[in-house]
C-alpha cells in the first residue's frame, strides 16, 4: 500500500490517552512468545505487530490508516497501544519494514508515548521517519535512538530476540524482510513484498534459505494480492512502456505516482534527460521524498533536467514532464488541483499526455473512477494500469503467495496486512496446495498467537485494538459519541433553535432564532419556520406553565423531542435539533 499526500508541519498533538493495558492472570509468561497485531489483519493500513517473549518485547511497524467514509473529520487512524503501557522499559526495539505510511505514519504519536525506544531501519526508512516527527514537532527527531541496518547481512540482539534480515520487493527501495529468532521459535516476516520475475518467469529473488532457519519457523506473509490472479508485468516493461509514452507525447506528459516510488522517480528523469526534455516536480510528499532520496545517493538527477513548476510555460508542451502526487483522488493533492482548475501554473490541455502510474489502495475505487472520468473529459491522452503495463504493484499475487510458501515451507503460516477476506483467501490458498489447516492462523487485531517449545496455537486472549482517531490537534479524543453525531449532522444537517425565556414569567421574549445547516434552505422555507417558532413557543409555555419553575435543561429537552418529531412529520428528515435556551 502507499500513502496519501501529508500536507504541512503541525503544531505538536495533544498527549494520547490510552488506557492502562488489561491484566491476563492466567497467562505463563515463561518460555512463550507472544504474537499480538495491533493493527493490520482487519484492515488495509494500521500495521503494527508486537512480539513479546518474557520481558521482552519487539514491535515490528507502527502505521496508520486512513478514514473510512463514515469516519467524517477524521484525518487517520493509529494503533491501540493501552497493552503496552507500563511495559514501555520491556520494548527493546521498534523495527520498521520500509517506509510507506501503512508502516512508519503513526511513529511521532507511538514513539513519544512509549518514551522512545530505539528504532531500526534502513538509511532511508529513517530519514522518513525522522521527517516524519520533525513536521509533526520541531526537533523531535533529536530524541530519537536509531539503529541502521546498514547491510542486509547485518544481525541484531534485542533481549531474548535475534534480529536479522533479507532481501524483498516492493514498491519502495528499502524495504527489509525481517527475522526474530527466539528459544521457542522463528519468525519470518517480510514485510510488503512481491515477488518480481524475469523474461523466463523465474524468481529474480531466491528465498531457499529462509527454509533452513532454526524450527519451528512462523511465516508471517503479507496477502494483500491473495485475490489477484492477474499475472505482473515485469520491470523492464513498465520501463519500456513508460519510456515510449514519454517520447511520443505531443504534448506535456503529467505523471502521477506515489512519491516513494523512488526507482520510478529516478527512471524518469534518466529517460526525461536522455531525450531531452525538462522534468518539474509537484506536491509536497514528492518533493520531500526526491530531496532525501538526493541526499542520500538513490537519485541523480542533471543539473539541466529538473526545472520548477512556474517555469513549465518556458518550454514547449512536448518537451517537459511534470512528476506529481495525487494519483489516489486525494482532494488536495496536485493532480486533483489540475484537474479542478485549481493549480496555479498547470492548466490540462486536450494534447497532454496523462498517466497514472501506480495501483489503487483498497477503498479509493470510487475515488479513482471520478478521478479517471474528470481526466477523460478534459484530455485525449489518458494512460492507466487498466490499458497498459505502466506500474507493477508493490504486493504479490496468489501465485507469488504459493511460490513463497513452497520455497520457505514454514510450520506455521499466519497471512497479515490486509482485509479479513483477503488473508482467509491466502488461507485457502495455502490449504488448496497441502498446507496443513491446523497450522495456519487467521487472527483479529489483539488476538494473541502463542508459540511454546510444544508448538503455536491461536488463542481467544486479546487485547484492546479499538481505532485511537486522529483529527488536528487531538489524538483519541474522538470517540464513536462523536462520530455518530458527525454522520447524523453529515446525513440530514442540524436544527439550531435559540431561545430567550423571562425568568420571571417564563414565556418566551422576542422570536426564537433558527439556524438551519445542510437541513432546508432557509429563505425557501419561510411556512416550516414560521411553525417551528410558534411551536418553539408553545413547548415553552408548556414547559414553564401552571408555576413550574424556570429549568433550562428540562425546556431543551422537549424542544429537542417535540421539535425532532414536528420535523419528521413535516419532512420525513432527522436533522440533529440543538436548543439553546437563555434566561433573561
Amino acid at each position: 500500500m502507499e500513502e496519501k499526500k501529508y500536507t504541512g508541519r503541525r503544531k505538536p498533538f495533544a498527549k494520547a490517552s490510552f488506557p492502562v493495558r488489561p491484566k491476563f492472570k492466567d497467562l505463563d509468561e515463561k518460555q512463550k512468545l507472544k504474537i499480538i497485531p495491533l493493527g493490520g489483519v482487519e484492515e488495509v493500513g494500521l500495521n503494527m505487530t508486537v512480539f513479546e517473549y518474557e520481558n521482552d518485547i519487539v514491535i515490528i511497524d507502527m502505521g496508520l490508516q486512513f478514514p473510512e467514509e463514515n469516519m467524517p473529520g477524521i484525518d487517520y487512524i493509529i494503533p491501540n497501544i493501552s497493552y503496552l503501557k507500563g511495559k514501555e522499559k520491556n520494548i527493546r526495539a521498534v523495527i520498521f519494514s520500509h517506509s510507506h505510511l501503512d508502516h512508519i505514519g503513526a511513529a511521532p504519536i507511538l514513539l513519544r508515548e512509549l518514551n522512545y525506544p530505539p528504532i531500526v531501519g534502513r538509511d532511508l526508512t529513517l530519514s522518513m521517519v525522522k521527517h516524519r516527527l520533525e513536521d509533526q514537532e520541531k526537533n523531535s527527531s533529536k530524541r530519537l535512538k536509531t539503529v541502521q541496518i546498514n547491510k542486509l547481512t547485518d544481525s541484531f540482539n534485542f533481549g531474548s530476540f535475534a534480529a536479522s534480515f533479507f532481501q524483498v520487493e516492493h514498491s519502495t527501495i528499502d524495504s527489509a524482510g525481517i527475522i526474530l529468532k527466539t528459544p521457542v521459535g522463528t519468525v519470518i516476516h517480510p514485510g510488503d513484498w512481491t515477488m518480481s520475475r524475469d523474461s523466463n518467469g523465474k524468481s529474480r529473488i531466491d528465498y531457499l534459505d529462509l527454509s533452513r532457519l532454526p524450527r519451528p519457523t512462523i511465516l508471517m506473509l503479507e496477502s494483500l494480492g491473495s485475490i489477484d490472479v492477474r499475472p505482473s508485468a515485469t520491470s523492464e516493461e513498465m520501463r519500456a512502456n513508460l519510456e515510449k509514452l514519454i517520447v511520443e507525447a505531443k504534448g506535456r506528459t503529467i505523471i502521477g505516482t506515489f512519491s516513494s516510488q523512488i526507482e520510478r522517480v529516478s527512471w524518469i528523469f534518466e529517460i526525461a534527460a536522455r531525450h531531452g526534455k525538462k522534468v518539474a516536480l509537484d506536491g509536497y510528499s514528492m518533493k520531500m521524498s526526491v530531496e532525501i532520496a538526493k541526499e542520500l545517493g538513490y537519485i541523480k538527477i542533471p543539473k539541466e533536467t529538473l526545472i520548477k513548476v512556474n517555469q513549465l510555460d518556458k518550454y514547449p508542451d512536448d518537451r517537459v514532464v511534470v512528476l506529481c502526487t495525487g494519483s489516489q483522488g486525494e482532494g488536495n493533492a496536485v493532480l486533483s488541483r489540475i484537474i479542478s482548475g485549481g493549480h496555479k501554473f498547470i492548466k490540462l490541455k486536450k494534447p497532454d499526455t496523462v498517466i497514472l502510474s501506480s495501483s489503487i489502495i483498497p477503498g479509493n475505487e470510487r475515488t479513482i473512477q471520478r478521478l479517471k472520468d474528470s481526466l477523460y473529459r478534459q484530455c485525449d491522452n489518458v494512460i492507466h494500469g487498466s490499458i497498459m503495463d505502466i506500474h507493477v504493484s508493490g504486493h504479490g499475487n496468489r501465485e507469488d503467495i504459493v511460490q513463497m510458501l513452497a520455497t520457505i515451507k514454514p510450520d506455521y503460516y499466519i497471512p497479515v496486512y490486509a482485509n479479513h477476506y483477503m488473508l482467509k483467501e491466502g488461507a485457502k490458498l495455502a490449504m488448496e496446495n497441502k498446507f496443513n489447516k491446523d497450522k495456519i492462523f487467521v487472527p483479529d487485531n489483539g488476538q494473541i498467537i502463542e508459540v511454546t517449545k510444544d508448538g503455536a496455537r491461536l488463542t481467544n486472549k486479546k487485547v484492546p485494538t479499538n481505532y485511537v482517531m486522529v483529527d488536528g490537534l487531538g489524538v483519541g479524543d474522538v470517540g464513536q459519541v462523536v462520530l455518530r453525531d458527525r454522520q447524523a449532522m453529515a446525513q440530514d444537517g442540524m436544527f439550531v433553535i435559540v431561545v430567550q425565556v423571562d425568568k420571571q414569567t417564563g414565556l418566551v421574549k422576542a422570536s426564537p432564532d433558527i439556524i438551519s445547516r445542510g437541513f432546508i434552505y432557509m429563505r425557501e422555507s419561510k411556512g416550516l419556520l414560521f411553525e417551528a417558532r410558534n411551536k418553539v413557543r408553545d413547548i415553552v409555555k408548556e414547559s414553564t406553565g401552571s408555576g413550574k419553575s424556570v429549568d433550562p435543561d428540562y425546556i431543551k429537552n422537549n424542544i429537542r423531542d417535540q421539535i425532532g418529531q414536528f420535523l419528521f412529520q413535516k419532512t420525513e428528515r432527522r436533522p440533529m435539533v440543538l436548543p439553546v435556551v437563555i434566561e433573561v
